[in-house]
């Protein structure tokens, strides 16, 4: 008899196409008279459009939202929050976004919903991760955990094949790294496994038809699933490494999520190879690392982070910052195997289990 222990986040989830249009009902439900709409500059425009359907119940817009949720955009936006007085906000885009409407709830314990138009996942978690003088960390909190998620897979029509691709495999990673985490249980397993077999089954649909009904559905779905694990259990070796990449050396964060994960799963392939099974049987492939690399390159994602802005200067740094108050891991945490890792990773060479080299 297997002993574990099962949370389930106390929130809304609204699933299915048009169902932005059930927004107006959610603020009423959760008494949000004046809501915040937040977004990126350039979701700008669709802020406009859902503080036009809102009418009254929209207090007014804040476009700033920033990658990585920088702690100086944060405070701008709360001093529109108190202009305003709102009493609730709305978050429509990514994961900037939805970072920017967790770092609100946490100061204020204001209402949020949250309509994802990436595959993100962060929607589902009570985790924040926020940037100040370039150094990321995160926490947790239950006031982050948005009260009402309304996925519209017809806002997810437009996204660009490229946009999808990498947003669909930093979802894939939540779930990845779910299979082997301290405090992985079978309904958790379920679901991560599941979310990586839609996306993996979505997103080379989406790259040859940007509009096929059935692949968008898949992915968002599998978002969903990935974002669920990613908020119930922690997180290890990968999440740590794109945290670090990300936050000091300002790398693009779902680019970043795709370019590291092969490389992260093949460090940790000999410490967990039942998790690997898992992942590999998800992908219908016989190496999990190796489809996790294949996979990228089909939907055309970028396979190097020096192609995504980082220098080759940097790989020492980021080797010592990721072995710095590591996240728990299954396989230790090597300075020298970790520098190996980034620099694989910087060159866009193939992932090696260097524990069987």
């Amino acid at each position: 008899m297997k002993t574990f222990t099962y949370q389930s986040a106390p929130m809304r989830v609204l699933f299915g196409a048009g169902t932005l249009g059930q927004l107006p009902a959610e603020l009423a439900r959760l008494g949000i008279a004046r809501a915040l709409i937040l977004a990126t500059p350039n979701q700008e425009g669709q802020a406009a459009d859902v503080a036009s359907m809102l009418g009254d119940r929209a207090a007014g817009i804040f476009a700033g939202a920033a990658m990585h949720t920088p702690v100086e955009v944060t405070d701008r936006a709360m001093a529109r929050v108190k202009e305003l007085e709102a009493d609730g906000v709305v978050a429509i885009g990514g994961g900037s976004t939805t970072g920017l409407g967790k770092a609100i709830a946490l100061r204020t314990d204001l209402p949020q919903i949250v309509v994802p138009t990436s595959y993100a996942g962060s929607e589902m978690t009570s985790i924040l991760g926020e940037t100040r003088d370039g150094v990321k960390t995160t926490l947790s909190d239950p006031k982050i955990l948005p009260e009402t998620v309304i996925y519209d897979v017809d806002l997810t029509m437009t996204m660009p094949p490229s946009l999808s691709a990498t947003s669909g495999l930093n979802a894939i990673a939540h779930a990845v790294e779910a299979l082997y985490a301290r405090d992985r249980n079978p309904i958790v397993s379920l679901m991560a496994e599941e979310g990586i077999r839609s996306l993996a089954r979505a997103l080379p649909k989406i790259k040859t038809d940007a509009r096929d009904t059935e692949g968008r559905s898949d992915a968002l779905y599998g978002a969903w699933l990935c974002g669920s694990c990613l908020g119930a259990v922690g997180m290890a070796l990968h999440h740590k490494l794109c945290h670090t990449l990300g936050g000091t050396f300002n790398l693009p964060h779902a680019d970043t999520h795709a370019v590291i994960l092969p490389h992260a799963v093949a460090y940790n392939a000999s410490a967990d190879p039942h998790a690997m099974s898992k992942i590999a049987r998800a992908l219908g492939v016989d190496d999990a690392a190796g489809g996790l690399f294949e996979l990228a390159g089909r939907i055309g994602v970028r396979r190097s982070l020096k192609d995504i802005g980082m220098r080759e200067a940097d790989i020492d740094p980021a080797a010592d910052l990721a072995v710095k108050n590591p996240y728990w891991n299954p396989r230790r945490i090597d300075h020298d195997a970790i520098r190996g890792l980034i620099a694989r990773a910087w060159a866009g060479a193939p992932p090696v289990d260097d524990v069987r080299t």
